[in-house]
């Protein structure tokens, strides 16, 4: 149906450095490159120490822009390459690939510059601590930056001849960022104020004109999205309404939103959600597909289930593995390194070709397509937004609605299907175990709460794929299971925190929808040994990377650079951060368990950041469900049952959204302890109405259980009185 191209200069282009023995799809489009590369590992270090050269550490992605800019600017050059063979020995570094390291390079030269980002550019000592950084430097001195050249002679020249201060330089950045994620609390000390301190803050950045929060460039911030959103579903209030909907329908009507294919692009670079940086990620869609299910929920905005629905038909379409399962990682911003959007964009002469004049004047009406768009690199080239609805373009042209709507379908259809003839930007097809779990999630949210079969067959078969292929009760998780490029290396890479927490997330979600107890203990089992590979028993909290003694890798062996640093990852950014998403993972087993150290564990974990965590804003926003989590009672939804009474009582649960609430369905013949989790197997095997074999529903909190509900109203009521915040 369509090919992926890739940039030019990967095609057919011998390998001129180490690269091509990666198995990232971002380092094997440099294995051309006259830059020497090295992968990250002991030989690079062990290089740099026998030569006595700093090392260039190269952080970006395949999706990023501005990292296959500075690739054609810079590292493609061979004046370049010469400077760089000749003084540093140079290190490339996928920061998907490699979280812990981007990390915590990201937070050195963030201290040294006051900004981080990709591409990230590194100076290193030979035993790999920082010295001096950026982000992306230009050819020639512009944007306020240095060339690139004159950065490399410079730093080489200071290695070579201030070296003391260098060295000196290092140790303090080492030392900053040891601190850097330091949060003192006292244990025990976790309240709801933190909860409302944190909703406060979002709302005094909330753009009242565009929707989203701050100015440009703009992010859409979906923990941030989902804390307002439960905090409206349990309080109410026209204000919090009022941010939800204009930030959602804001965002899904501009350019940010692909109005043709579906699916969200990374950022807009503009307050007003028109012109997007086009790169589009499988954790935002993820997470942003929860939050538009969520308000359908909370605001029965019919608006926000179409938005939810045709996210997903891009990421079936574009980001699923439909014959293994499975969610790819991303689809790049371009196909070419001159080209800046121009897939997605287009411009008026474009439209018209492949148009009626009849469509293409609506389309136009529509979507804003004028002779002078939104691009600055080609004026004519239009992004697609929502600049007139049906209504206002039936009374300009004095057309009737139906026939309006009838236009812009068939328009969007045939555009939809000229864009497809384009060059098409690489999809980068690596899964990834926690992104994929994130995506898992989201599709059974979607697919239990909007009714949609294949969203929650593929859903599973996605998490099973992840099971069978990423986790080993002795090895623990991975972080990779496929690769993009079938020509790469296998590599074992290790699973990370947040591959773990959302992992147990997605096999609970799996078990709520589906009452497969074996999904329950896969999460019960990879919580586990998420706590005894990642947990802090002295100070409370996960450390992001396992093992306890942080001058050692994973794999046992002296941690190269400053990766023996320690840190307990608690901010949003990119995706929810992993300390918190771990608390939300235990808290939900302890429902399910009533063990003790599950919520003690989750409570130490939420204590550690108690002292700092008003001052980071929406950035805590995860923290802060997670405090919603903490503080209060967990409920769970039985139904029992398997005819349209119980169908009947199911949809009810599930449509009334509380973020501590659980809905299980249970044919009756499932519903006996040795087919539940502890905690329910003490109290609904114990109801009468299971003898009666009538379909009923059942709430039970803090371990205790209602009456059965054997009607609509009955139940409505009882999660009515569930859904009031705690006292």
């Amino acid at each position: 149906m369509f090919s992926f191209k890739r940039y030019p200069y990967e095609m057919n282009a011998p390998a001129s450095n180490a690269l091509a023995r990666a198995s990232s799809s971002y380092l094997r489009s440099a294995m051309h490159q006259p830059i020497q590369w090295h992968e990250w590992g002991e030989e690079a270090f062990a290089a740099a120490k026998r030569d006595n050269k700093p090392i260039l550490l190269d952080i970006g992605a395949v999706w990023c822009h501005w990292c296959h800019v500075m690739d054609r600017e810079s590292y493609d050059d061979a004046e370049v390459a010469k400077i760089v063979n000749e003084n540093y020995i140079a290190v490339k570094v996928d920061r998907d690939e490699r979280p812990d390291i981007d990390s915590r390079y990201q937070a050195a030269v963030s201290a040294l510059t006051g900004q981080g980002g990709w591409p990230l550019t590194g100076f290193l000592t030979p035993d790999g601590k920082p010295f001096y950084g950026g982000t992306y430097f230009p050819p020639q001195d512009q944007y306020g930056r240095p060339s690139f050249k004159r950065v490399l002679l410079s730093i080489a020249q200071a290695y070579r001849e201030k070296n003391g201060e260098v060295v000196e330089q290092a140790n303090m950045v080492t030392n900053a960022i040891s601190q850097a994620e330091s949060f003192p609390g006292r244990s025990g000390d976790v309240s709801p104020m933190v909860v409302d301190a944190i909703v406060e803050s979002a709302l005094k950045m909330f753009d009242e004109r565009n929707g989203g929060f701050g100015k440009a460039p703009k992010f859409p911030h979906p923990s941030t999205l989902d804390l307002l959103i439960d905090r409206y579903a349990r309080t109410g209030g026209a204000d919090l309404r009022d941010v939800i909907v204009t930030t959602l329908e804001k965002m899904a009507r501009g350019g940010v939103y692909d109005q043709l294919a579906g699916g969200f692009h990374r950022y807009s670079v503009d307050e007003r959600w028109i012109v997007p940086h086009f790169e589009k990620m499988c954790y935002d869609n993820s997470e942003l597909l929860k939050n538009y299910v969520h308000a359908w929920q909370a605001t029965g905005n019919e608006f926000f289930a179409e938005v939810a629905r045709d996210i997903i038909r891009w990421m079936d379409e574009w980001l699923s593995d439909r014959q293994r399962g499975g969610f790819y990682a991303s689809q790049d911003a371009d196909y070419s390194m001159d080209d800046d959007g121009d897939y997605f964009t287009w411009t008026l002469e474009e439209a018209k070709a492949v148009l009626t004049p009849e469509e293409a004047e609506v389309a136009a009406l529509h979507y804003d397509i004028n002779e002078i768009g939104e691009m600055h690199h080609n004026p004519a080239k239009n992004v697609l937004y929502i600049r007139a609805g049906v209504d206002e373009i039936a009374r300009r042209l004095g057309a009737g609605e139906d026939r309006v709507r009838e236009l812009l379908a068939s328009a969007k259809k045939k555009m939809y299907a000229a864009r497809l003839q384009r060059p098409t930007p690489y999809v980068d097809k690596t899964v990834y175990v926690g992104w994929n779990a994130m995506c898992v999630s989201a599709y059974l949210d979607a697919a239990r709460v909007l009714y949609i079969p294949d969203a929650l067959h593929f859903a599973l078969r996605s998490l099973d794929r992840l099971l069978a292929e990423g986790w080993n009760g002795e090895r623990g998780l991975k972080h990779v299971i496929a690769y993009s490029d079938p020509k790469a290396e296998p590599r074992e890479t290790a699973g990370v925190l947040d591959d773990y927490a959302f992992t147990v997330i997605a096999c609970l979600d799996a078990y709520e929808a589906t009452s497969d107890l074996s999904y329950y203990r896969f999460a019960r089992s990879i919580a586990d040994a998420m706590i005894a590979r990642f947990f802090d028993p002295v100070s409370g909290g996960f450390f992001d990377v396992a093992g306890t003694v942080f001058d050692k890798s994973a794999e046992g062996q002296k941690a190269l650079g400053i990766l023996g640093t320690q840190r307990k990852p608690f901010q949003d950014s990119p995706t929810p951060a992993g300390n918190p998403a771990a608390a939300i993972s235990l808290l939900r087993l302890y429902g399910y368990t009533n063990e003790a150290s599950y919520r003690s564990q989750a409570g130490q974990t939420l204590a550690v950041f108690t002292g700092g965590a008003e001052k980071y804003g929406m950035f805590a926003a995860t923290y802060a469900l997670a405090v919603v989590h903490f503080t209060q009672p967990h409920t769970q939804v039985v139904i029992v049952g398997r005819d349209e009474v119980a169908d009947r009582l199911s949809r009810a649960a599930l449509q009334a959204l509380s973020f501590t609430k659980a809905v299980l369905c249970l044919p009756a013949s499932l519903a006996v302890p040795q087919n539940l989790p502890p905690a329910l197997a003490e109290t609904i095997p114990n109801l009468p109405a299971l003898r009666e074999k009538v379909s009923f529903a059942v709430i039970c909190s803090g371990f205790a259980c209602q009456a059965p509900a054997f009607d609509l109203a009955d139940l409505t009521r009882q999660l009515d009185a569930t859904s009031r915040p705690a006292a």
